[in-house]
C-alpha cells in the first residue's frame, strides 16, 4: 500500500494534545495545555491554505482569550484600589469628629491614619511574594475579605485605642490587594501600550477615590457620624468580591518560593519603631531614653533585614533589583510623592476644620481641587506615558507638584483663597501625571515572574512615604488649640514638601536614562 504523505508541526496553543511519531503511527503523548503537535495527511494546496488559516485563527483566539483582561475584570481590579484610597481620604475629614467623640490627641489621630498605612506598608513585600505563591486572584480576594471585615470592626470601635487596633487589622487587606491588582493587570494586558493605558485607568481609579472621599466622607460625617465612613466599605466590598470572582482569571503560581519570616519581622519592627519615634518624639522629647531606644532598634532591625535578604535563598526583597537606576528612581519618586500628598492632605484637613472651622462636608469640598485634579490627570497620563515614555511625565509631574505647594504656601500666608485653590489644583495635576508614569516604569523593568514583588515594592515605597509624611508633617505642626503655632508649623511643613518635590524632579532629569 502506498503510504500517504504527512505534514506535521508544533503550534503554541494551550489545550491541544501533544503527539509524537512511533513505529505504530502517531500517538498522543501530551496533556492539554502543552505545546500542540499536529499531524495529518497532506492535502491539496488550496485545502492546505484553508487549513493553515483555520489553525492560525484558532491559535489567535486562544491567545487573546488567555492574554486579554475582560473590561469588567479590569473594573473589578480598579475598584479594589479605589476602595483602598477612598478609605484613606475619607478618614482625613473624619479626624476632628473622631477626636471629639473618642477624646483623642493629635498623636492619637496620627496613629488612626498611620496604623492603617503602617500595616499596609509593612506587609506589602511579603504579600507580593504570597500572591506569587498562592495566585494573585486568590490573594486579591483574601485582601477584599479582610478589608471589608475590618471596616465593620472600625465602625464598632468604642475607644481610640480600639479604633487604632481595628485600623491596623484593616491595613492587612490592602497589603494583599494592591500588589495583586497590578500583577493581574500585567498578566491580563501584555501589550506595552495597552498596559500603560490600563495602568492609567488603575491610577485614575485611585484618583477618583481620592477625589470622592473628602466629599462623601464629609457628608456622611455630618449626617450619620464618623462610623458611617467605615460601614460604607461593607456593601462596596461585597460588590467587588462578586465582580472579581466572575470576571478575573487566576495567574500562574510559583511553588519554589520559601517563606521569609524573619525578614518580615524585621520590616515590621523597623517601620513601627520609626513611626513611633516620629509621632511621639515631640511629646516625649527627642533625646528621651524611650525615643532614643526606639530609634536604635529601628536601625538594628533595618540592618538585620538587609543581612537576612542577602543570605536568604528566596528573599521577599531581591536586592539585585536595585542594581539599576531605571528601577530605583521610580521607587524614590513614589515615596516622595506620597510623602507630600498624604502629608499635605492631613495638614489641610486639620487646617480647614480647626483653623477655618469648616464643617466636615465643607472641608471635603475644600480638598476637592487636589483630589479631582489627581484623578482626572491620572486617567490622561496613561495615554501620555504610552506616547512619550515614563521619564518626561515624571519630571513634569514632580515639578508641577512643587509649584502647587509653593502656591499653597503663598495662598495660606496671604489668606488668598484663589491662590490656595490654584495651589491645590496644581498639586493634584502633578501627582496625577506622575503616578501612571512611575508605575509603568517599574512594570517595564522586571521580568514577568517578578512583577508581583516589584509592584509590591513600589507600593511599599509609596505607603512608607505616606506614613512618614503624616508622622513628620504632623510633628512639625504646632498645637491645634494655638492658631499661630499651628500656622507656623504648617509653613515649615509646606516648605519641606516643596523642596522634596523639586529635588526629586531634578534627580529624575539628571539620573533617569532617556528613553
Amino acid at each position: 500500500m502506498e503510504s500517504a504523505s504527512y505534514v506535521s508541526g508544533d503550534i503554541l496553543v494551550p489545550g491541544l494534545s501533544h503527539y509524537r511519531r512511533t513505529t505504530h503511527g502517531w500517538k498522543r503523548a501530551g496533556t492539554p495545555g502543552a505545546v500542540g503537535r499536529f499531524c495529518r495527511p497532506l492535502a491539496e494546496p488550496a485545502q492546505e491554505a484553508q487549513y493553515s488559516m483555520r489553525i492560525e485563527r484558532q491559535a489567535t483566539s486562544v491567545r487573546e482569550a488567555q492574554g486579554s483582561l475582560h473590561t469588567l475584570g479590569l473594573a473589578a481590579i480598579c475598584f479594589g484600589f479605589f476602595m483602598v484610597i477612598l478609605d484613606t481620604s475619607v478618614v482625613n475629614v473624619a479626624l476632628p469628629a473622631m477626636q471629639h467623640d473618642l477624646h483623642g490627641s493629635l498623636a492619637g489621630l496620627q496613629w488612626v491614619v498611620n496604623g492603617y498605612t503602617l500595616t499596609f506598608a509593612s506587609l506589602l513585600l511579603s504579600a507580593g511574594t504570597f500572591g506569587d505563591r498562592l495566585g494573585h486572584k486568590r490573594a486579591f480576594l483574601m485582601g477584599y475579605c479582610l478589608f471589608t471585615g475590618a471596616s465593620l470592626l472600625c465602625s464598632l470601635a468604642s475607644s481610640l485605642n480600639t479604633l487604632i487596633a481595628a485600623r491596623v487589622l484593616q491595613g492587612v487587606g490592602p497589603a494583599l490587594l494592591v500588589p495583586s491588582s497590578l500583577a493581574l493587570i500585567s498578566h491580563g494586558v501584555q501589550n506595552p501600550g495597552q498596559r500603560a493605558r490600563a495602568v492609567g485607568i488603575w491610577a485614575g481609579s485611585s484618583g477618583i477615590g481620592l477625589a470622592g472621599g473628602p466629599v462623601i466622607g464629609g457628608m456622611l460625617v455630618d449626617m450619620l457620624g464618623w462610623r458611617s465612613i467605615f460601614l460604607l466599605n461593607v456593601p462596596l466590598g461585597l460588590l467587588a468580591l462578586a465582580l472579581t470572582m466572575r470576571f478575573v482569571s487566576e495567574t500562574s503560581r510559583t511553588t519554589t518560593l520559601k517563606r521569609d519570616l524573619w525578614g518580615q519581622v524585621c520590616v515590621i519592627v523597623a517601620l513601627a519603631t520609626l513611626t513611633y519615634t516620629l509621632i511621639e518624639g515631640r511629646s516625649q522629647g527627642w533625646i528621651s531614653p524611650q525615643i532614643v531606644g526606639m530609634f536604635v532598634l529601628c536601625i538594628g532591625a533595618t540592618g538585620g533585614f538587609l543581612l537576612i535578604e542577602m543570605r536568604h535563598s528566596t528573599p521577599m526583597l531581591p536586592l539585585q533589583l536595585f542594581s539599576a537606576a531605571v528601577f530605583n528612581m521610580p521607587l524614590l519618586v513614589g515615596g516622595i510623592l506620597n510623602f507630600g500628598l498624604y502629608g499635605v492632605l492631613f495638614v489641610l484637613s486639620l487646617f480647614f476644620q480647626d483653623i477655618y472651622h469648616y464643617p466636615a462636608a465643607l472641608a471635603g469640598v475644600a480638598l476637592l481641587p487636589i483630589t479631582v485634579a489627581t484623578g482626572c490627570t491620572a486617567l490622561l497620563s496613561g495615554r501620555i506615558t504610552a506616547r512619550l515614555g515614563t521619564r518626561r511625565p515624571m519630571i513634569g509631574g514632580l515639578a508641577a507638584s512643587g509649584l502647587g505647594t509653593i502656591l499653597l504656601l503663598l495662598g495660606e500666608t496671604g489668606n488668598t483663597i484663589v491662590v490656595l485653590l490654584a495651589g491645590e489644583i496644581m498639586l493634584g495635576l502633578g501627582c496625577g501625571m506622575t503616578v501612571p508614569a512611575m508605575t509603568t516604569a517599574i512594570l517595564n523593568t522586571v521580568p514577568r515572574n517578578q512583577v508581583g514583588v516589584a509592584s509590591a515594592l513600589l507600593n511599599a515605597s509609596r505607603q512608607v512615604g505616606g506614613v512618614l509624611g503624616v508622622a513628620i508633617l504632623g510633628s512639625i505642626l504646632g498645637s491645634l488649640s494655638e492658631r499661630n503655632a499651628f500656622l507656623a508649623g504648617m509653613h515649615s511643613a509646606l516648605l519641606l514638601v516643596t523642596l522634596l518635590f523639586l529635588l526629586s524632579s531634578g534627580a529624575v532629569s539628571l539620573i533617569y536614562p532617556a528613553e
